[in-house]
């Protein structure tokens, strides 16, 4: 996910029009009763990227429905950047917002060191949400002696995303379908790619980045970085060292754009410029697509299924309440409107963030984008969302994948060799996670 900073919200942005019938009459809820003497709250809010809360306008609703409520939301670009930020806000005890997002990739240090840190949603006005989730999601939220610490947004079921009139022009299959019968696993998407580069428009890479690559493989995958005893196995499983290898190797061929998720301003500009044909792209990429393209970009990208239709879950997010906010009830009321089913398929019809209820995938099973050429996404995420591994949750998975892709970047962007790139990895986990 991702967005740039956001002040409070003047606009309300129009509702999908593909739920948007059924999804009003569900939407009311809330009711603060506030904490100040004339009986008004604001309630902070503080995430990254695009949960799509704003794109639908759900803040203003929540606030037209909850007369003396006021909320003030702040987006980060990139959750690398807003995840240390609040980590040293939480330490201190000051300035967290009364509401906070937490990538899956987080979700098990929260869990496993920042227990105090955070509020027991068992004991809120948001209890009664627990249990709506697909199996994995809440439990991975909760502590060993039980406490809830987050409510989930949604999940990342995976495609591949792609640019038909650049594959046209390269004569490689441009419907879903024939392109996914030339895709049954990762080694013929490189090989399908190496078809691309060679008659490839002028300054036009197969994939975005390496990086990217190498987190859509190991997203399928059950075991990552950690095993079910909690031990680390980034070192030793050999998934991610072939997922590595794999991608190191797409980006010594001059398969990728060498561009950076999320940082590099070229990787925005290429979803517009054609600097690249194909992402993997989870659900949540969908609406950043379309973002980035403009409307100038609308009947160019379809989408497709992972090769052989693999599942898979990359990101997803959970909001929480930190212990310092003074709102705990008021910001439970919220958190529980926010994901309850109906606004999880909403903010699916708007932005694509796949929903993590179970009620809100079944009203999403049969939605089309337009702008993806009437790309069938409920059923591609709904089936990506079904066959994917439950996988296993480390405390420190965000920097380990973090230092995986860096890695990646100096083959394809600096030359480095993918074996020095492997060990350089490995050191750079070392120092920061021991």
């Amino acid at each position: 996910m991702t967005g740039r900073p956001t002040p409070r919200r003047t606009t309300t942005t129009a509702l999908a029009t593909a739920v948007a019938g059924t999804l009003l009459l569900a939407a009311c809820g809330g009711g603060g009763s506030g904490n100040a003497d004339d009986g008004t709250v604001e309630l902070t809010v503080g995430l990254f990227g695009t949960f799509g809360y704003e794109e639908v306008g759900l803040f203003d609703r929540y606030e037209a429905e909850n007369p003396g409520v006021t909320i003030t939301y702040e987006s980060t670009q990139g959750e690398d950047t807003y995840w240390p930020a609040l980590q040293t806000r939480l330490a201190s005890g000051s300035g967290v917002a009364d509401v906070q997002g937490i990538e899956v990739a987080r979700i098990a240090d929260v869990v496993t060191n920042q227990a105090d840190l955070w509020t027991d949603l068992r004991d809120t006005p948001a209890a009664s949400a627990i249990g709506n989730y697909v199996e994995w999601k809440e439990p991975a939220a909760t502590t060993a002696d039980g406490a809830v610490l987050g409510l989930g947004t949604d999940i990342g079921p995976m495609g591949i995303c792609y640019r038909t009139d650049l594959l046209g022009q390269a004569g490689l299959p441009t419907e879903p379908t024939a392109l996914a019968a030339r895709m049954q696993t990762w080694d013929d998407y490189v090989a399908l790619g190496r078809e691309y580069q060679a008659a490839a428009p002028a300054g036009s890479a197969w994939m975005d980045s390496a990086g990217g690559f190498y987190n859509a493989i190991v997203s399928t995958e059950q075991e990552i970085y950690y095993d079910a005893s909690g031990a680390l196995v980034h070192d030793s499983n050999p998934a991610v060292r072939a997922a590595f290898d794999t991608a190191a190797a797409a980006g010594q061929a001059g398969l990728t754009a060498r561009l950076e998720q999320f940082v590099d301003p070229g990787w925005d500009a290429g979803f517009a410029s054609g600097s690249f044909a194909t992402i993997a792209c989870p659900s949540w990429m969908i609406g950043y697509i379309k973002g980035k393209a403009g409307d100038a970009g609308a009947g160019l990208w379809n989408v497709t299924t992972l090769p052989g239709g693999a599942g898979g879950n990359w990101g997803g997010a959970y909001l929480g309440i930190p212990a310092a906010s003074e709102n705990v009830e008021e910001a439970a009321k919220l958190i529980a409107w926010l994901t309850a089913p109906e606004q999880q398929a909403e903010v699916f019809a708007s932005v694509g963030n796949f929903p993590s209820t179970t009620a809100a995938i079944e009203m999403v099973g049969d939605a089309t984008d337009p702008w993806f050429n009437d790309a069938p996404i409920g059923q591609i995420f709904s089936a990506s969302s079904t066959n994917a591994p439950v996988q296993i949750l480390g405390p420190q998975d965000g920097v380990i994948k973090s230092a995986m892709v860096q890695a990646l970047l100096s083959v394809e962007a600096n030359g480095v060799a993918p074996a020095d790139a492997w060990t350089a990895a490995l050191a750079d986990v070392t120092n920061q996670v021991g």
